[in-house]
């Protein structure tokens, strides 16, 4: 079994480092850099930056806080978050992220995706995939622009057709658990990681240690994101792996 990794998520809204729920009610929590810096002396494997409004205010991300942020860190950065073409991705690789992680401008255009896979490789390219459940709660459509529209495309055919347009990576986040504390959206990881043979990673909805252990024994998620248990200090990455050794599941301890 390969290593599990722990990713901490900074989703961040004019410079600073917010948390809100179900998508909505955001709270300013604080610096972006020095939340990065705490969590790789904690033991995090990547950490993830979106700036969050960037799609929906139709800018860029912003990169001289991507450029500081990547300064400061030794483990991967992903960054997202207004990525709309080729360049965008070009420009933030030479700030400093490892991976581009890119939703809304990958559903309009999923050619994006084979053209940024086909330059700078699928091993740095995450499809963003922001799903919640319709029908009743039998199937999960895709949702852009920071979770405000409704594309009306499937969950799983959307992750299939990433993976083979060239995506080396799948960020799941389920939009009804996000930052509920309830636990991820088992099912619908499933459903995806069923479909694909790339890694998938989990978000969305983690608020004890127990749900970290549930999501890597329940699914075949190669890494579990979360937010607001290590912004409110609720918890730590390293009692999260530590929590997950416990439980014979394999992880990297500083």
């Amino acid at each position: 079994m390969k290593t599990k990794r722990i990713i901490p998520c900074l989703d961040v809204c004019d410079g600073k480092v917010v948390k809100g729920i179900n998508f909505v009610g955001i709270k300013e929590v604080g610096d972006p850099v020095e939340y990065a810096m705490e969590y790789e002396k904690q033991g995090a494997d990547e950490i993830v930056f979106l700036d969050i409004n960037a799609t929906h205010e139709g800018r860029g991300t912003m990169l001289e806080l991507v450029s500081k942020t990547a300064k400061n860190l030794t483990v991967p950065l992903t960054v997202g978050g207004g990525i709309r073409n080729i360049d965008d991705f070009h420009e933030l690789l030479r700030a400093g992220a490892a991976k581009i992680s890119v939703n809304s401008a990958a559903v309009k255009n999923p050619d994006l995706l084979s053209e940024a896979a086909s330059r700078f490789g699928s091993q740095c390219i995450v499809a963003a995939i922001d799903g919640k459940k319709v029908d009743n709660g039998n199937s999960y459509n895709v949702y852009i622009n920071g979770g405000r529209f409704d594309t009306g495309l499937d969950v799983v055919k959307w992750a299939m057709d990433a993976e083979r347009l060239g995506a080396g990576e799948i960020l799941l986040t389920s939009m009804d658990a996000d930052g509920t504390k309830g636990g991820f959206d088992i099912e619908m990881l499933n459903a995806v990681c069923n479909a694909v043979d790339i890694p998938v990673v989990a978000s969305g909805g983690c608020g004890k240690l127990s749900h970290f252990v549930e999501v890597f024994q329940k699914t075949s998620v190669d890494a579990a994101l979360a937010a607001s248990v290590f912004h409110y200090r609720e918890l730590t990455i390293s009692q999260v792996k530590n929590e997950l050794k416990k439980n014979n599941l394999p992880v990297k301890i500083l």
